[in-house]
């Protein structure tokens, strides 16, 4: 089915935006279906889990992403799938989908951090969907949401040290360096990875130019 290009400020419903004594709880909503230019965004479900497995098994992507296991197995995209469903691995996750055919071709997500509270986009694409700027536009869409329905002042993104196409999407939509920190990553130890921010003033600046141009 061919889906409507429907902005996506047409698709953000003002009921959606939550009272400031929730900040940042975005992270822990549902979401709502995205639509952009080229793709839908929205809720992963079981008719994925063939696409998932198949993309995300793929030692390129493993080895780029702090919690995503090699080899990936159906039973890991069963796992990720039922976690969605529940709201374990939080709520506002999506699949990432071709608007003109519905392909699955990768996953993002708005999620707390740390315990600092950050919240912070994530995302991946298959192997066959790279250098395509659709991870700019998935991204694009998650901040445009984020900023419109929450009233936070920062947005982050964290990549592996190395992952220049990771840094490459960021910059290209504002986000600047902020630090570089190490996790744990199960079976290759400690890892260092950057972070960067987008401020909501920067974000707002970025739109006001692109109307401006128009």
């Amino acid at each position: 089915m061919v889906a409507d290009k429907t902005k996506i400020d047409r698709i953000v419903d003002d009921s959606l935006k939550y009272k400031s004594e929730i900040k940042g709880d975005i992270a822990t909503k549902v979401c709502p279906v995205l639509v952009t230019e080229r793709l839908v965004l929205r809720a992963p479900h079981e008719e994925d889990l063939d696409a998932i497995t198949n993309l995300a098994n793929n030692i390129r992507i493993a080895e780029m992403l702090t919690r995503l296991p090699h080899p990936y197995t159906f039973a890991h995209a069963r796992e990720f799938i039922e976690g969605v469903r529940t709201g374990e691995i939080g709520n506002c996750i999506y699949a990432i989908t071709q608007a003109e055919t519905g392909i699955f071709m990768g996953t993002c997500a708005i999620h707390h951090s740390d315990e600092e509270g950050r919240i912070e986009i994530g995302y991946w694409l298959g192997e066959p969907y790279w250098g395509h700027g659709y991870a700019t536009e998935a991204v694009q869409a998650l901040v445009d949401l984020a900023f419109r329905v929450s009233d936070i002042e920062c947005l982050y993104a964290s990549f592996i040290k190395g992952n220049i196409a990771s840094r490459n999407v960021l910059a290209k939509l504002g986000f600047n360096y902020v630090d570089d920190y190490q996790v744990l990553r199960e079976g290759h130890g400690q890892v260092a990875l950057e972070r960067y921010g987008l401020k909501r003033d920067a974000h707002m600046h970025s739109l006001s130019q692109q109307i401006h141009n128009k």
